[in-house]
């Protein structure tokens, strides 16, 4: 059984539906591999253990609010 795993940071529960339909069916079709094969884990990350460039996520988000 084929595994896709995303990290990603929250999601809504529409956007992990979507996410889990397309990337299935892509899949599916790339490699010719029945879509019922296709196990997809959504790993969802808090903002606050994600980092770029020496600081969270959280962290741009806030200021990026800031500078509207």
């Amino acid at each position: 059984m084929p595994l896709i795993n995303v990290e990603v940071g929250k999601l809504s529960r529409e956007q992990k539906l979507e996410l889990i339909a397309r990337l299935s069916r892509t899949a599916a079709e790339i490699t010719g591999i029945p879509l019922n094969a296709f196990m997809v884990v959504i790993n969802e990350l808090e903002d606050d253990n994600i980092g770029i460039g020496g600081r969270t996520i959280g962290e741009l988000k806030a200021q990026a609010a800031n500078n509207k």
